[in-house]
C-alpha cells in the first residue's frame, strides 16, 4: 500500500495519470483504500488539523456502502472559481449541495446519530461544484477500491455564497447546470439519496472513526445531481439551485 500511495501522491504532484493495472491487486476492502488516501495526504502535506476541514461523501442509493474522502485545500474556493492555474487529467463536473456543521461532534455522538437528529448539526448549506478527476489512466478500468483510494477521484471543489439551512422538498428541487453556451441541464428531484442530509451520520461515524472530534464548520458535499457531466479546459460552468443559490466555476 505505501507502494501505491508513494506513485498516487506523484501523480498528483506532476499532474498524470497511472496505469491502473498494474495497481489491481494491491488493496484488499475499504478500510486499505482509507489508508491509502492519510498517506498521500501526509505526503502531499494536504491537511495540518487533526480532521480535514471538507469532505466529499456520497453514493448512488441508500441502499450501498456510502465512500468518503478528504478533500486537498488547495482545490476548494469560492464562487466564483478560477481553476486555469490547475491541471486536470479529465475533468467532468458533478452539481452538488454541501453542508456546513454548526457544532463539533464526538465519536460518542456521531455514533448516536440517525439521519433525522443529524439535521439539527448543520448551521448552513450552499451549492457546489465538485471538479471530478483521476490519477487513473483510464478510471473506468480502475477498481472501486482504486479509485476510492484516489480520494474518490476528486479534482476540486467550488461552494457558492452559504445560507441558513431548512428543511425543503428535496423530491421537487431543481438544479440547473449550464456548461460554457450548452442549453442547461435541468434536473429535478435527482439527489441519489433524496435528501442530502441523508448521508450525515454514515459521513460522521467514518470522520471520526479514529476517536477525532469533527469540528464545528467542517464541510461536506453530498453527492451529484447530474451524475458526472464532462467538461473541457477552458468550460466555464454555472450551477443553481433555485431558492438556494448558485456557483460558478473557469477551467
Amino acid at each position: 500500500m505505501t507502494d501505491l500511495a508513494a506513485s498516487l501522491a506523484t501523480a498528483w504532484r506532476e499532474g498524470r495519470a497511472l496505469d491502473a493495472t498494474a495497481w489491481r491487486n494491491d488493496l484488499g476492502d475499504a478500510a486499505q483504500a482509507y489508508e491509502v488516501q492519510e498517506h498521500v495526504a501526509r505526503a502531499m502535506g494536504w491537511f495540518d488539523t487533526a480532521v480535514p476541514r471538507h469532505w466529499k461523501s456520497g453514493g448512488p442509493s441508500r441502499e450501498v456502502v456510502l465512500t468518503h474522502a478528504p478533500l486537498p485545500p488547495d482545490g476548494v474556493r469560492a464562487s466564483p472559481a478560477d481553476y486555469r492555474d490547475m491541471h486536470f487529467n479529465a475533468p467532468g463536473i458533478e452539481s452538488e449541495i454541501a453542508l456546513r456543521l454548526g457544532e463539533a461532534v464526538t465519536p460518542e455522538r456521531a455514533a448516536a446519530l440517525t439521519p433525522e437528529t443529524a439535521r439539527t448539526l448543520i448551521d448552513a448549506m450552499t451549492v457546489s461544484i465538485e471538479i471530478v478527476d483521476s490519477r487513473w489512466r483510464d478510471p473506468a478500468s480502475a477498481s472501486a477500491l482504486l479509485r476510492l483510494a484516489d480520494q474518490q477521484s476528486h479534482g476540486a471543489l467550488v461552494l457558492g455564497d452559504w445560507v441558513p439551512y431548512v428543511a425543503r422538498d428535496w423530491a421537487a428541487q431543481a438544479c440547473e447546470t449550464r456548461i460554457g453556451g450548452a442549453a442547461a441541464d435541468v434536473r429535478v428531484g435527482t439527489h441519489s439519496m433524496g435528501d442530502p442530509a441523508w448521508l450525515l451520520p454514515t459521513w460522521l461515524r467514518h470522520a471520526t472513526r479514529n476517536g477525532a472530534i469533527v469540528p464545528a464548520g467542517t464541510i461536506v458535499t453530498t453527492g451529484s445531481w447530474v451524475g458526472v457531466l464532462p467538461v473541457r479546459k477552458g468550460d466555464t460552468v454555472v450551477v443553481e439551485f433555485p431558492g438556494i443559490g448558485r456557483a460558478e466555476a473557469q477551467l
